[in-house]
Parts: structure tokens; C-alpha cells; sequence
């Protein structure tokens, strides 16, 4: 190749996901060439420009995501082996999350969490479910969480964090520029920071004050589905339920609060409206399980 079209090829081997996300002019500037070497960098490969080059690198990017599933893998077998497999990767990747996490980092964000005079999570893509989760699960205890959809709200929201409140960034690849830079706008105005991310010495993982790690610890974007939510979703149970134990009297004070209200709408869709409900039969739950209800609703 010549020495643009070299360059190009480097910086497209080395690093092929930011080839994917950047446009035409940031690629140029980072590779020191023009705008029509790329172009033709594209040609040389057989492909019409730029846009067709980033579909064909996501495919090869996308083709290892799940490199146990065969089409051998036919028949009445597959599902049980196929069910196996998948069961498999989630064992794995909680034992590496098991490995990849301290007590102290895992202490050190319920204590914040703890003190925290508000609790405002930011996250979008496929991550967001499970900030969505944790979050809905913090307000059902009676802990000032909130959270926005749009990214453009969160990043308003970030604006406003002060000290003593606590900022957490939920993304598997840790680069998430959104995300990141809610975060950074929230360190900034003086909030504590803390991240859930797969991915170790990721721009989220640095800029943040405590990190707990969701294994892998290093993932590909487009390998996502691989990084299994499982190990996210039970890194935030572990948050949830050690704080919970830290607010026990709150805790379950809330629950006294919420419960019998909450109990007759899961009865009104268990029962037809047409139907009258023994109140004196009706089941109760008990107050005095913490868990109890929140593994339920």
C-alpha cells in the first residue's frame, strides 16, 4: 500500500470500532490524510465508500459474538445444548465479576450511596435497563433516585448534581460518550461518582470515583450481547440489598407505607372485577421481610 493508504489500514486494524463511530473528517484528521484518500482507501477494498466499509467491519466485528453456536447444532438436541451454553457463559462471567471485585470498592459505594442526599443514574442503549432497574428498585426502599431517558435531559440533570450527591454511570464498553460525559459534568460540579462498566481502563471506569467491574472485563461493542446483563443486574443487587440492610428501619417502614396499597392492586389483576374479595382471606405480606416483596413486584 501506499504511505495514506497505510495509515488508513493501521489505524482501521488497530482500533476498528472507533473506525466505525467516527465520521469521514475525524477519521482524515487522525490518520493525517485527506478525506478522498479514505474514500479511495474504500475502492481499493471493492467497496463503494465509506458507509459500505463500516457495514462489512461490523459484520466481521458481530461475527464472534457467540462462537459456541454452530449450525450443527440441529435437532431435539439443540435447545438443551444450546440452553446449556448459555447457562454456561452467565456462571462464567459471575464468577469472573466474583473475582474482578473488592469488598472495599463494594463497601465504599454503599457508603456513599448511604449518605447520599440524592442518587441520579445515567446510562443509555442496552445498559439503560439495568440503571432503570436499579433505580426503580432504590425508590421502592425510599431512596432519593431519579433518572431520565433522554440523554439530553440526563445531561441537564448532571448539571444540577451537587456535593453530596452521587452520580452513577451504568455502560458494558465504558466509552459510551454520553454516559461518560454525564458523569465527568457531575464530578465536576462536585458529586461523588460511581460506575458499573465490563470494561477496565475504560474512559467511564477512569474518570469515576468508585468502580465495580461487570465481567468481561475488556468487550467489543459489537460482542455486547456476550456481556451477559446478568453480571450488571447482580452487581446492583448486591448494592441494593447491603444498603438495604444499612436501612432496615426505613426500609421497612416504607414497605408498612406502600404495602397494603400496592397488595390490593396485584389482587384487583388476580381477581375479576366482578368477583368480591374476602379482605379476611385475602394473603398479607410480611412487613418484616425485606426481600420479600421486592423479589416480587
Amino acid at each position: 500500500m501506499k504511505h495514506a493508504q497505510r495509515r488508513i489500514a493501521e489505524a482501521l486494524v488497530g482500533d476498528p470500532e472507533q473506525f466505525i463511530t467516527r465520521p469521514i473528517s475525524e477519521l482524515a484528521k487522525h490518520c493525517g490524510v485527506s478525506t478522498g484518500s479514505i474514500v479511495l482507501f474504500c475502492r481499493l477494498l471493492g467497496l463503494k465508500g465509506l458507509p459500505a466499509l463500516k457495514i462489512s467491519l461490523a459484520r466481521e466485528l458481530a461475527a464472534p459474538v457467540l462462537p459456541m453456536f454452530s449450525n450443527k447444532i440441529e435437532g431435539q438436541g439443540g435447545a438443551p445444548l444450546i440452553l446449556q451454553r448459555v447457562f454456561k457463559e452467565h456462571v462464567d462471567s459471575l464468577q469472573k465479576t466474583l473475582k474482578l471485585n473488592t469488598g472495599t470498592a463494594l463497601n465504599a459505594a454503599v457508603a456513599a450511596l448511604f449518605k447520599a442526599k440524592r442518587i441520579v443514574l445515567f446510562s443509555i442503549g442496552l445498559s439503560y435497563p439495568v440503571a432503570y432497574s436499579l433505580y426503580a428498585r432504590l425508590r421502592f426502599i425510599g431512596v432519593p433516585a431519579h433518572i431520565e431517558y433522554d440523554s439530553h435531559l440526563q445531561l441537564a440533570a448532571a448539571a444540577e448534581m451537587g456535593k453530596g450527591d452521587v452520580a452513577i454511570g451504568i455502560s458494558v464498553s465504558g466509552a459510551t460518550s454520553e454516559t461518560v460525559e454525564c458523569v465527568r459534568v457531575s464530578k465536576t460540579h462536585g458529586a461523588k461518582t460511581l460506575c458499573i462498566t465490563n470494561s477496565i481502563n475504560s474512559p467511564l471506569a477512569q474518570i469515576a470515583d468508585i468502580r465495580l467491574y461487570a465481567a468481561p472485563s475488556e468487550v467489543q461493542y459489537f460482542q455486547a450481547p456476550l456481556a451477559s446483563r446478568v453480571t450488571q443486574l447482580a452487581l446492583a443487587d448486591c448494592l441494593l440489598v447491603t444498603l438495604a440492610q444499612r436501612l432496615k428501619r426505613k426500609v421497612l417502614a416504607h414497605f408498612e407505607r406502600a404495602e397494603e396499597h400496592l397488595l390490593k392492586r396485584r389482587l384487583t389483576r388476580v381477581y375479576p372485577a366482578t368477583q368480591k374479595l374476602d379482605r379476611r382471606r385475602a394473603p398479607r405480606a410480611n412487613p418484616g421481610t425485606t426481600s420479600s416483596y421486592l423479589r416480587n413486584v
